[in-house]
């Protein structure tokens, strides 16, 4: 029997064709990552803290009292996605914010007890997380995977910054 139209042989009836147009835009790729990437990190890691979070407190941790704005930029977050994370995590007693006595307007993040337990119960499961995600890669191979996201985050960040209307 021919396969229904939009599915190829060996495709199950439920995975539709993909146009190759999609296959080929590394922006279609990079969200198809990304949707994967948050429905392991809800089903494997499992814990109390977001990917954004967890991104957070790990910057607090190499960084503590540092400020938000520059802990914001270590998460790759902007910066009012960064109050959000950073009040919600306040509400939940994971951080501390202090407010800078030499500058009023700027907030101090340091881990609290309960954070830094948190943090490294989540760290544990984020790292299961990264190796089933690059287990069939020899370690040379994974290096190059990272460093080759690496590059690409960097080049994309590097463009976006720039004015885009010079680039169209």
């Amino acid at each position: 029997m021919d396969p229904a139209p939009g599915h190829t042989d060996g495709q199950s009836q439920s995975q539709p064709d993909i146009p190759p147009e999609l296959l080929a835009a590394p922006g279609y790729l990079v969200r198809r990552l990304y949707q994967t990437y948050t429905a392991l990190w809800g089903s494997i890691v499992h814990s109390t803290l977001t990917g954004p979070q967890f991104a957070v407190m790990r910057a607090i941790r190499r960084t503590p009292g540092g400020d938000q704005g520059s802990l914001a930029s270590m998460a790759a977050l902007d910066r009012s996605t960064m109050a959000d994370v950073a009040r919600r995590l306040d509400r939940r007693q994971l951080i501390e914010r202090r407010t800078c006595t030499s500058d009023t307007r700027r907030k101090l993040l340091y881990l609290t007890a309960e954070g830094e337990k948190i943090l490294s119960e989540t760290a544990a499961h984020a790292a299961h997380l990264d190796e089933l995600l690059l287990a069939e890669f020899s370690p040379e191979e994974r290096a190059r995977v990272v460093g080759d996201l690496l590059n690409l985050s960097e080049a994309w960040e590097r463009l976006a910054e720039e004015d885009p209307s010079e680039n169209g």
